[in-house]
């Protein structure tokens, strides 16, 4: 989890690029609030806590994701918070580094 909030716009960095990411942001937990009125009903489900979230498939994306083209399927009525998540954010680049580590391959050498 990072230390950032997506209402941080304080440092941008202007090298960061969606093309060049695993669509991060999309596997993020994304509250869906009472005024986020455009949201499909059928995207949306409660968490343990009771609160309405955006659904995920099977794999951890958000199921609003269309994965053949890797963007947002429902972009004209998204959640608020999607809106304000900002490409190359504190928050943004935090959870990149996140995902990076965590994802990260490692290969068995042999020794000879």
């Amino acid at each position: 989890m990072s230390q950032y909030s997506v209402d941080d716009l304080t440092c941008i960095d202007s090298t960061v690029s969606c093309s060049r990411c695993d669509a991060v942001c999309c596997r993020l937990t994304v509250m869906v609030m009472p005024e986020d009125r455009g949201v499909p009903r059928h995207m949306v489900t409660r968490n343990k806590e009771g609160l309405e979230v955006m659904a995920r498939d099977e794999d951890g994306w958000c199921v609003a994701v269309d994965q053949r083209h890797m963007r947002c399927g429902i972009y004209e009525d998204r959640p608020g918070v999607c809106r304000k998540f900002a490409m190359g954010s504190a928050y943004c680049v935090a959870e990149r580094e996140n995902y990076a580590r965590d994802n990260a391959k490692t290969v068995a050498l042999k020794l000879i």
